[in-house]
């Protein structure tokens, strides 16, 4: 019916037969009261109750998305948990869509209110939680360490707060050269969750920060509810510069703690761990310096007293004297090697004269001294018996004084 109503009105509609505001108005308003009432959570940033009005005025918004809508109620509605609700609660809402066709206003007639109550709260934040680090978000694989010593520090904080003094003071009186990007913004209330964001990813943002940190000076559970939201979570998450919470103090435990690289458990314990103490540093340089001196006057020491040792032995002392001693033990090797080497050739040349003296005896020549002869065929093979010479040959006699010439001549000898 309502599609059928503004198709007519597109189509019966032009430049030149255009249809009046009014009719539009109501066309959209009758369209509206079509829809059935809805259960709406969340939380009131405007609250206007005028005296002697019958009507009270709220705005509900979203704390993780910029959108509000008006909301409506007759005084006896909100009388009942006026005592409880407050700007900045959050309340769960069953109301009608309604238009106002004179102004062209959409708002929220509620006919009942409950404000949420802080166990239920805690209970949603538990579901969240649970979901979040399902998909890891909270792994400790995933925090990112902190520089020693950042050049440049992101400090979120609230304008002219006491987190964001105690932050810059302790950080300075730790390191008088520190320096830091500050964004003030607002750290509760509906507009805390994008303007954290915003300035989260504005510092992520630039290469020159080093570190990040989120401050909060501690509040009841509703006021820090903004460091909970699953959006800054997760853009916390997604930062590549490291990220430091530093939300209420220790017994305040937002989400932000769990996906943030370093919870400090106050402002005050962030300064602290973001940069080093100068005095503590200095300290820490002299004993190291006093450690080396230590270590290099022992080894100095040490090799000194090796070195008086080394010094003192009987071969450093006198040095020549192993050397004598070496001299006089090779003399006498030499002289026991000579007197060896001397029985050796006389033994030697004696038995060389007695084999000499035998082959002397058993030569040919001796033989022959004693007037033997040796005969000889002419191609100079030895006569060894009277049938291997003829009548006539000649012959050669050796004797031992020279050889001859001789003929043969068969017949008896005389």
């Amino acid at each position: 019916m309502v599609t059928d109503t503004l198709a007519v009105m597109a189509v019966n509609t032009s430049a030149e037969a255009p249809i009046p505001v009014g009719e539009v108005s109501r066309l959209i308003g009758s369209w509206i009261d079509r829809l059935g009432a809805v259960w709406v959570e969340g939380q009131i940033t405007q609250l206007s109750r005028r005296p002697g009005a019958g009507v009270v005025f709220l705005t509900l918004r979203d704390p993780s998305y910029d959108i509000s809508l008006t909301v409506t109620c007759f005084r006896a509605v909100f009388d009942r948990i006026a005592d409880t609700v407050r700007e900045g609660a959050r309340v769960v809402v069953h109301a009608k869509p309604e238009w106002y066709a004179p102004r062209g206003q959409l708002s929220l007639r509620a006919a009942e209110i409950r404000p949420v109550g802080v166990g239920e709260l805690l209970a949603r934040l538990e579901q969240l939680k649970k979901a979040l680090a399902a998909e890891g978000l909270f792994a400790a694989e995933r925090k990112k360490p902190l520089p020693f010593l950042p050049q440049l520090i992101g400090l979120v904080c609230g304008r002219a707060s006491a987190a964001e003094r105690d932050v810059l003071e302790n950080a300075r009186l730790r390191w008088p050269a520190v320096r830091f990007e500050v964004r003030n913004v607002a750290v509760q209330g509906v507009h805390a969750v994008p303007q954290v964001i915003e300035a989260v990813k504005e510092l992520d943002a630039l290469p020159e920060v080093d570190v990040i940190v989120v401050a909060r000076g501690g509040g009841s559970v509703e006021d820090l509810l903004p460091f909970s939201d699953e959006q800054l979570v997760r853009a916390v998450a997604a930062c590549r510069t490291p990220v430091v919470s530093a939300i209420g103090h220790e017994p305040d435990s937002p989400l932000l703690d769990l996906v943030a690289d370093l919870r400090a458990s106050t402002p005050t314990d962030a300064a602290k761990k973001i940069v080093p103490d100068v005095g503590e540093e200095l300290m820490r340089v002299q004993q190291l310096r006093e450690r080396a001196l230590r270590s290099v006057h022992g080894l100095l020491d040490r090799e000194e007293r090796g070195l008086a040792a080394a010094l003192a032995r009987p071969c450093m002392r006198e040095p020549h004297r192993m050397v004598d001693e070496r001299a006089e033990r090779i003399t006498a090797v030499l002289e026991r090697a000579r007197r060896c080497l001397g029985h050796l050739l006389d033994r030697a040349d004696s038995e060389l004269a007695h084999t000499q003296a035998r082959v002397v005896a058993l030569s040919p020549a001796a033989t022959l001294r004693r007037g033997y002869a040796v005969l000889q065929h002419p191609d100079g093979s030895v006569v060894r018996a009277a049938d291997e010479v003829t009548e006539g040959e000649e012959l050669r006699a050796r004797v031992a004084e020279g050889e001859f010439r001789a003929r043969v001549a068969v017949g008896p000898a005389e």
